[in-house]
């Protein structure tokens, strides 16, 4: 079902951050975010944590994971990169990332992304796509991976690799509402 969802009069978005995040995958969904008039909240494991992505991006976290609160936000982004490998260590962020999802509020994934939605167990039935190296772990996981540029199910949507950015903040955007 792709209808546009309006949870309450915020804007904001949360988006999970750590080292090593694909660069892309923040810079050009922070700002296709911000240009539609959301706000944006990094959210790590420390607040106001330097955060280098791959390629020498950087970015600051807005607020620590234990500090953050689902029913501020609208929407979840997921970055890829090898952010989501080691955020899924962190139980508070695997909480967040699953306390999120049942709200049914929008969840976005991209590339690696899926990996911390894996690990708070909430792909199972869902169709979904990531980075080709993530789709084994996915079907173990119970989801249904297909090779597509953006697919989305119920209130998750997720992408493979930064070629597909356009169509996924496109079809993340139109889920917030």
């Amino acid at each position: 079902m792709n209808q546009k969802r309006n949870f309450s009069d915020s804007k904001k978005v949360a988006v999970l951050v750590d080292d090593h995040f694909e660069d892309s995958e923040v810079a050009e969904p922070l700002a296709f975010l911000q240009d539609r008039g959301m706000e944006v909240e990094l959210i790590g494991v420390a607040a106001h944590r330097q955060c280098t992505g791959k390629h020498g991006y950087q970015v600051k976290t807005t607020k620590a994971v234990a500090d953050a609160s689902v029913d501020d936000y609208v929407g979840l982004m997921i970055p890829g990169g090898h952010a989501p490998d080691s955020l899924r260590l962190n139980k508070l962020m695997v909480q967040f990332v699953r306390s999120f999802f049942l709200t049914d509020k929008p969840v976005a994934a991209i590339c690696h992304g899926p990996q911390l939605l894996i690990e708070a167990d909430v792909v199972g039935n869902k169709t979904v796509t990531s980075w080709a190296s993530v789709a084994t772990d996915l079907k173990n996981a119970g989801a249904v991976w297909v090779d597509r540029e953006v697919v989305v199910d119920g209130n998750l949507i997720t992408s493979r690799k930064p070629q597909d950015l356009q169509a996924f903040c496109q079809a993340f955007t139109e889920h917030i509402g």
